[in-house]
């Protein structure tokens, strides 16, 4: 682990990042917080959020959110050894539906603010993360690599995901993208 503290791990979907990313801090002795920032709306979700609880390590303690996260995790400092947090597209996704916007009239004002929001979160999050001096890892999912989607709300959560991705890859000390199941060391 890098001297920074965090660590970025990205892909596409079911590439084996998340796997990766909790292989890097299963070494460290004491509790790691597993930050799930997935809500379970349908039955697919609630069985795929009961197999991951299934399969983290016994020391693993979870909280589960998406918004102001950097408030919620404080009750845990100084009582964990790492901070796991899986995923970031779905933090912004969750942050995303809870606006009231018409997506597909969305203006650029609009879009902006929710943007600016998103990005606030989210460097409070690392802020807080990194003042812990412990390792931590975050997930995400690399969005830009397919066709430019039809859907307007699609394209504006690919666009600022791909910004968030950006921002977090550049405060991390690491970065790696899974591919196969094969992390790939990019920073």
């Amino acid at each position: 682990m890098n001297n920074n503290f965090l660590t970025l791990v990205t892909g596409g979907a079911r590439s084996g990042k998340s796997n990766f990313g909790e292989s890097i801090l299963n070494n460290i002795d004491g509790e790691i917080l597993y930050i799930a920032t997935a809500q379970a709306f349908d039955e697919e979700m609630k069985d795929r959020i009961k197999k991951h609880r299934q399969g983290r390590p016994n020391n693993w303690v979870t909280y589960e959110g998406y918004r102001n996260l950097h408030q919620g995790i404080e009750d845990y400092r100084g009582k964990v050894a790492g901070i796991f947090l899986d995923c970031i597209t779905i933090m912004i996704t969750n942050l995303m539906l809870e606006q009231p916007i018409n997506w597909d009239e969305a203006t650029a004002n609009e879009i902006d603010i929710v943007e600016k929001n998103i990005q606030q979160q989210i460097k409070a999050l690392i802020t807080t993360v990194k003042s812990f001096g412990i390792p931590a890892v975050f997930v995400t999912n690399e969005l830009g690599l397919g066709i430019v989607p039809q859907n307007k709300m699609t394209r504006i959560f690919r666009d600022i995901a791909g910004r968030m991705n950006q921002y977090i890859a550049k405060e991390a000390g690491e970065v790696y993208f899974v591919v196969c199941g094969i992390p790939n060391k990019i920073k």
